[in-house]
This record gives structure tokens, sequence and C-alpha cells, in this order.
């Protein structure tokens, strides 16, 4: 018996560790493992695991009518799973297990003790890459080191493609008669703490859902990508995160379709389509630092001296910024769509971390988790990439003296208001002119239902700035 065990890689199609369980004759099983208490302790948001759960109940039903059964184990905490899967290859008779490579560090060392655990069973372990376009270790500096700076490390993969090329692994073939399929709603287990097991409507699941949202964004918008990428009131990106964030599609299917679409895989900016090819290439950048850095699934910063820095830790003002009532309209918007949605638009989330970090001087650890408590994407590489970019502690970080000014980011990315108004409420009916700093208008009118700014950007930026010069000295 052979057994596949899925983790962020919930698709047929594509799926490496899958595709080689299934080649021969050998009996093929599937396996997934729930461990809530696991998911809370990396502050996996509730949207998500819903998300997630209910991809896990199509794609049990997928593989059913597949002749391959999906087992479902709930295994509290990732120390307790590799004696829980040496107990299943027992009562299976598994001889052989098949997974996509883990990249983070505690799933890492988890992968790494079942592969203990198996091996006094003669089981054998095969870990593949199901993560990447290109496996972590693949693009390196010419003195083998990791690439610590974006566009080298992009001219580099780039290249490596060109000279690996990538294979799509078709979904597996029928094996057997269908197989029964219990739903994970009857399983009250599963969704005991998260209410009712659906995903969000906004976010239907399914590889075909993932497909669908693809090819309308190759036809539609991929060729107007950078111009339109940063603006949040407008359709311009492929909103395909969270469906990469629970492998529901691959980067690989992303990067071949996109050539499929021009009939070629562009190569320099002046090409149509290498802007978006470019973001895809950022997802596998810092996904690739994360395996080959462990210290960034600890809590530490890229740039080890940053750690020096002297963050606050405000209970109040970091109450203010994740409720949205900073008194700065492009941020309080973000965050109040984040928080009724679980998903903001890239643009937005630079603006809010630089926000946090730059304006409250608030540490971006606390950014970190509150954006994976939150979001239906949360993914550790991307999501501390990203906040580590705008804290100025990251690979690739932005220079420290540059930091974003909300108002001038909202009056260039949401010129009309148009997000800003849809979201805070209470500024729905203001001018154009006046919704980006909209307090004037608002005195005039005698209304104090918005708040004022909580702090003066000028003088946060001066302070920000002295944070980092003081590392200096």
């Amino acid at each position: 018996m052979k057994l596949v065990w899925l983790r962020n890689d919930l698709r047929l199609a594509d799926n490496p560790a899958l595709r080689h369980a299934c080649a021969g004759d050998e009996p093929v099983a599937a396996l997934f493992i729930v461990s809530p208490t696991q998911w809370r302790q990396h502050k996996m948001a509730p949207i998500r695991q819903r998300f997630m759960l209910a991809q896990v109940d199509e794609l049990g039903r997928e593989l059913a009518a597949l002749g391959i059964p999906l087992h479902l184990l709930r295994v509290e905490t990732f120390a307790e799973v590799p004696a829980a899967l040496a107990d299943l290859s027992r009562e299976l008779g598994v001889t052989q297990l098949y997974a996509n490579q883990a990249i983070e560090i505690d799933e890492q060392r988890r992968d790494h003790a079942v592969s203990a655990a198996l091996a006094e069973q003669a089981v054998s372990c095969h870990w593949l890459n199901g993560c990447c376009v290109l496996p972590p270790g693949r693009v390196l500096t010419g003195s083998g080191e990791m690439f610590k700076v974006f566009t080298p490390f992009s001219r580099a993969w780039l290249k490596a493609l060109d000279e690996d090329g990538f294979v799509i692994h078709r979904a597996p073939a029928p094996r057997g008669e269908p197989l029964p399929w219990q739903p994970l709603a009857e399983l009250k287990w599963v969704d005991e703490a998260l209410g009712e097991l659906t995903a969000d409507p906004r976010w239907p699941v399914g590889e075909a859902e993932a497909r669908r949202r693809l090819n309308i964004f190759l036809e539609r918008a991929v060729l107007d990508y950078g111009e339109t990428r940063d603006f949040p009131a407008i359709a311009g990106t492929s909103v395909l995160s969270p469906y990469l964030a629970v492998g529901l599609i691959s980067p690989r299917q992303c990067v071949a379709a996109l050539q499929q679409r021009l009939g070629y895989r562009p190569q320099s900016k002046a090409q149509p389509g290498f802007v978006w090819l470019n973001e895809l290439v950022w997802r596998e950048f810092y996904r690739h630092l994360l395996v080959l850095i462990p210290t960034l699934s600890m809590n530490r910063p890229f740039k080890p001296e940053t750690a020096a820095l002297p963050w606050s830790w405000d209970p109040d003002a970091f109450a203010t910024w994740c409720e949205g009532r900073t008194g700065y309209p492009i941020v309080d918007a973000a965050m109040r769509c984040l928080n009724a949605t679980g998903w903001m638009h890239n643009r937005l989330r630079m603006i809010v971390a630089s926000f946090l970090t730059k304006d409250l001087h608030i540490h971006w650890r606390l950014g970190e988790d509150y954006f994976m408590s939150r979001l239906i994407d949360g993914d550790l590489a991307a999501n501390n990439g990203g906040w580590q970019w705008a804290a100025g502690t990251g690979a690739d970080a932005a220079p420290y003296f540059r930091v974003f000014n909300p108002t001038t980011q909202g009056q260039r990315f949401d010129p009309q208001g148009e997000f800003i108004r849809t979201w805070v409420t209470e500024l729905a009916d203001i001018p154009a002119a006046y919704v980006h700093q909209p307090h004037d208008w608002l005195r005039l009118k005698g209304r104090q239902d918005y708040p004022a700014p909580m702090v003066d950007h000028a003088v946060a930026r001066v302070r920000a700035i002295e944070m980092f010069r003081s590392l200096e000295k």
C-alpha cells in the first residue's frame, strides 16, 4: 500500500506526490491530518481553516470517485503526528509514504520525525517539490549562497527555468470502482470550533474554480496588470492567493497558463505579462528564503542587526490599527476590509504594514501575526517576507528611509476614494476632493463620527528614520 499525505497541496492535477504514488499497480490511499491546536498556535485564520477543510471535502469526493480513499486523522499537534502516522501505516499495511515538501521549520521538523518513526517499520518516505516551480536550493549565487536581493534572484530564476523546464502532472486515472465519501460536515470533531463547515461564498472551492479564475484573469487583465494592479477599487489582480496558499492550483500551472496565453514566456519588463510572472517569482523568492534561512520561521529578522530596534508593543495603538480607527482613511478602509472579508489587496498590505511599523513604530511581528489570524490566504513565507520588507528588516527591504505616506498613497491609488467610501462608512457621503484628508470637511459639517489622525505622519517618519540610523552608531 502506498499512502499520499496531503497538506497544502489539495489538488489532483500537478501534484507530484500523488502522481508518483499512483505510478504502478500497488493500492493507493490518501491522508489529511487535522491539527486544530497546532493551527491555532500558528495563528491560522478560521476563514482559512474553513476554506481548507471545504476543499478537503471536495478533494475527498473526487478521490473517492477515482477509487482512492482519503483517510482523515485528528492529531492536535505536530509532535503527535509521527506516532499517529506509524499507527495508521501499520493498520493499512503501508510500505511507502509520499508527500510534497513542507517549507516551514515546524513542519520540516515534523516530517523528519515522521521519516524516523516510519523507518522503524521499513516504510520508505518520498518528499517531493510541489510548492515551488523550482525547488528551494536550485537558484543560488555563484558562491552557492541564497540571493538576498530579489532582482538578481529573479534573473537567475528565469535562467534556471529555461535550463530545467518543468512538467505539469496530469490528475491520476481511476484506480478502481468509485468509493463512498462521508462529508466532513458529518464529522463533528472537524468543525466543532469553526462553526458551519462551508467555504465563504466569495471563495468557492474546487480545482475547476481555481482554473476558471486564472483563465479569466489571463484573458481580461494580465496584459494591463502592470498599470492596474495597485488600485484596490479595480479588479486588476488575479486574486488567486487563497488557492495557491492551500494548493488548489500550483505555481507551475500558473506559469504554464501564462505561457500558453501569450505564446511565450516573458523575460523582461518590456514584454506583456512579465509583471505578473515576476509576482510569482517573488512568491518563489520568499519560499526559497524560508527553507534556506530557517530562523525566518522563528520570529527572527532577516537582518540580524535590526533585532536591536526599539520597537513599540503599545496594545492600545495596535488595537486602533487592527480595528481601522487610525484617522487615515486608506489605512482604515484596508483594515476594515480585512476584518470583514479575510482578504486585502497587496498595495494595501504594504500601506498598512508601513503605517504600523514606520508611523506607529510597532513591532512587525504583531502585524504579521494579526494578518495570519485574519487572512484566507495566510502563508508564512509570503506574509513574513512582506512584513519584513515593509519594516525594513527583511531581504531586499526598502531602504529604511523610505516610509509610505498614507495620505499620498491613498490619493495615488484610490484617487476618487471609491475603495475608502466602500469600507469607511462614515465617509460614504464625503466629496472626493476631501476623502483623503476629511477632517476639515467633517469639522465644518459639525461631525465627529470619524477619528482624528492618531499620529502626525511627518513627525512619525522622522522618528522611524532615527530608529534605523541609531543602528549605525
